[in-house]
């Protein structure tokens, strides 16, 4: 990166230059709250519900068949 590009900032504060030492975040304490944020299940990644009633590997079509 050159002297004339700033330092990316923080992806979870976005206040302060990410440092070396903890890239992307600036600090552990930002690093640690970003890391609870996704054990809590604030963030969540997009999916297909799941429907309980259905067994498991009745709808698994990546194994063969064994009869």
């Amino acid at each position: 990166m050159s002297p004339a590009q700033e330092a990316p900032l923080c992806v979870f504060c976005r206040k302060n230059p990410a440092e070396a030492k903890w890239r992307p975040f600036c600090s552990e304490r930002c690093k640690l709250q970003d890391l609870a944020r996704w054990a809590d299940g604030t963030y969540r990644v997009p999916a297909e519900p799941v429907n309980p009633a259905e067994g498991p590997g009745e709808d698994n079509t990546d194994t063969p068949d064994v009869t």
